[in-house]
């Protein structure tokens, strides 16, 4: 006599391997058209009947269709369904959050959340290390964007017509550092996307670094930016170059769970000034 535990075994097995056919058939590159149900079965180390087996209710529910000329298997629509439903209850802050005060534990920094609004960017979150001295950013506040690591980060990823905006409207200098000429702007939004992270040096508040990566969302648009900031006397320059690509790699992270691009930054820190 079989245990009580056994059909339900057999349950779950059943179900990891049709997850395991729906992963193959994810995985196929488009140009192929498809998986096979030859590429299935070997892929799976099971018979062809198997693969039939498994795949029918995901085909009925609509996670896979099959071709009925080529008998190619692909993602069906309600994959799609699944998808956009994991995005509407997506909250940018909350994925936000862990990342940001792991970066802050990890750091000793104050991390910040923003989003784009016109041609500003707006403080959505900030966590704060209270041993270190306190930044005056606040959550709410605006700042324009140009002039900030947090919106030059999405800018360097925006369209062109934004920036163009961005530079029509003014780009009037908060102290000496400030980058006022488009041209040199230009230059350094160039040197964001090679990088992958953004630098304000001093350029927003006379003795603060920033350092900053953009976030993207499943449309693939940059969103919003999480930073570390600091006074020049705790983030040297030296520190500058090492904090890049960590910041990169968590805002990676977040772009990642919502569903968008993730920024390749082996450059390392290039061009860090």
């Amino acid at each position: 006599m079989s245990s009580p535990s056994g059909p339900r075994r057999n349950s779950s097995a059943s179900l990891r391997r049709a997850l395991a056919v729906v992963e193959l058939v994810r995985s196929t590159p488009p140009e192929h058209g498809g998986a096979t149900l030859t590429e299935l079965a070997e892929g799976l180390g099971v018979n062809k009947s198997t693969v039939l087996r498994l795949s029918a209710p995901l085909v009925e529910y609509g996670l896979l269709t099959r071709d009925p000329r080529s008998g190619r298997f692909r993602v069906g629509g309600a994959a799609l369904l699944l998808w956009q439903s994991y995005l509407d209850h997506m909250d940018l802050r909350s994925v936000a959050s862990e990342h940001l005060r792991g970066l802050m534990r990890r750091t000793g920094h104050t991390c910040h959340l923003v989003l784009l609004d016109g041609h500003d960017v707006v403080y959505v979150d900030k966590v704060e290390n209270t041993a270190t001295v306190r930044m005056s950013s606040r959550i709410g506040a605006r700042m324009p964007a140009y002039r900030t690591a947090v919106g030059r980060a999405i800018l360097a990823f925006g369209p062109d017509d934004l920036v163009a905006d961005v530079v029509a409207a003014g780009l009037p200098a908060v102290t000496a550092r400030t980058v006022t000429d488009p041209g040199v702007l230009a230059e350094e939004l160039r040197r964001v996307r090679e990088r992958g992270y953004a630098i304000d040096d001093r350029e927003n508040e006379p003795e603060v670094r920033c350092v900053a990566a953009p976030i993207f969302d499943h449309n693939r648009d940059p969103v919003a930016a999480i930073s570390v900031s600091s006074l020049v006397s705790q983030m040297p320059v030296a520190r500058v170059r090492g904090l890049g690509p960590e910041v990169a790699a968590v805002a990676a992270r977040v772009s990642a769970q919502l569903g968008g691009r993730v920024v390749d930054t082996a450059a390392g820190g290039r061009g860090v000034p």
